[in-house]
């Protein structure tokens, strides 16, 4: 009898002839947070079993992070024995006085039927552990036992959900608008649960801004690599920008801003190979975010902009943002540069022709290499 934790993954299933590329993603990312921990890891068909290992609950813990893992169970693997399949059964045995046994039979090869063998079972724990009672309909726990093609078989009784989606960096590389709020650290997160691997760019507006809104942005940064394999963050200087765009004292303020935050960061992006942007943008949240407002914004990029939290209301990314472990972090009461030099009553409908003349009177272009020179990489692991 050996301790194992039996990973099994979803959406990977229907990729069909890539599906090796997949999995072998998925190894490479497991193996990655798992760093520094003695185990095996070891690929079946459609199952990974990790064995030999001491520090289960560090190990579990990590797993909880890794994007393309469905669900997992720590229980014990053994020869596809009865008997021996009946006596492990009585370690798995879970918290309750009511069960019943549900088998997977991928050995079809085994001398009884799935049936067979959960009624067997089930009679070796009952008379074994005689206060317990069999409830097919809704039990208090269940002994799954899991028969494998090689002659080896599974068993448990937890299994944990895990965060889903596809393997990190099997789609590609997205940058990362991160201001520091509520929105973006969920973007992020939801582009690489879809396996983009995110790097994160944050303007920052020093001394309008302070450094412990650059600390806080870090902070955001050091959960999301947890989901990412780590991650690069760019931190832009962008105070001598904005002054320069607050001195016309229009209503555009915050839509010029946005743009040009979004040629620098489409530079970044060149310059590193990501090939999207990705913000935090909700639909009409604030003005910035109208339809109008998001086009005009667009126009100022030539790689594709992904907005994943555009159609959903507040509550909603919040309730993402505390299981993903950031709201606490981004509900830190420090201005990022999104919140400065706003104008009383922006505009919510700007015209592009308006904007494009105000930008001829701003001839920004040196500032914005300026800033693209400067900016700082934190690389974090």
């Amino acid at each position: 009898m050996k301790k194992v934790i039996i990973i099994r993954y979803g959406e990977i299933y229907l990729k069909g002839d890539n599906r090796n590329y997949f999995e072998s993603l998925l190894i490479q990312n497991i193996n990655y947070v798992l760093k520094g921990f003695d185990y095996s890891l070891k690929r079946i068909r459609g199952r990974f079993v990790i064995s030999d290992f001491t520090e289960e609950d560090e190990i579990i813990s990590r797993l909880s992070y890794v994007f393309g893992i469905y669900s997992y169970s720590l229980g014990y693997a053994v020869k596809s024995d009865l008997e021996i399949i009946q006596k492990t059964a009585l370690n798995v045995v879970g918290n309750g006085k009511t069960f019943k046994v549900s088998t997977n039979r991928a050995d079809k090869l085994f001398s009884l039927n799935s049936q067979e063998i959960s009624a067997q079972v089930g009679g070796f724990i009952l008379e074994n552990i005689p206060n317990l009672k069999v409830d097919l309909h809704n039990p208090e726990f269940i002994v799954y036992i899991d028969l494998r093609e090689d002659g080896n078989t599974f068993l448990y009784s937890n299994i944990s959900e895990g965060v889903g989606g596809l393997p990190v960096g099997c789609s590609g590389k997205g940058l990362l608008m991160l201001s520091g709020g509520i929105d973006s650290p969920v973007a992020g997160y939801m582009m690489a649960k879809r396996g983009l691997k995110i790097g994160g760019v944050h303007f920052f507006s020093f001394p309008y801004t302070s450094e412990l809104a650059k600390d806080k942005v870090i902070q955001l940064s050091e959960v999301l690599s947890k989901y990412n394999n780590g991650m690069d963050l760019y931190i832009v200087p962008f105070t001598k920008i904005q002054e320069k765009i607050n001195s016309l004292n229009t209503t555009y303020t915050v839509i010029l801003m946005r743009r040009y935050m979004m040629r620098i960061a489409n530079s970044l992006a060149e310059k590193f190979g990501y090939k999207a942007i990705l913000t935090g943008e909700s639909l009409a949240q604030v003005a910035s975010q109208t339809l109008e407002s998001m086009t005009v914004t667009n126009q100022a990029s030539y790689l594709p902009v992904f907005r994943p939290v555009i159609g959903m209301d507040k509550e909603e990314i919040i309730n993402i943002s505390r299981k993903m472990q950031t709201y606490d972090i981004s509900i830190l009461p420090y201005d990022d540069c999104c919140t400065v030099f706003v104008p009383k009553h922006p505009v919510t409908k700007p015209s592009l022709a308006s904007i494009e003349k105000l930008e001829k009177l701003l001839d920004l272009d040196i500032l914005v290499n300026e800033a693209i020179e400067n900016t700082e990489l934190i690389r974090i692991e």
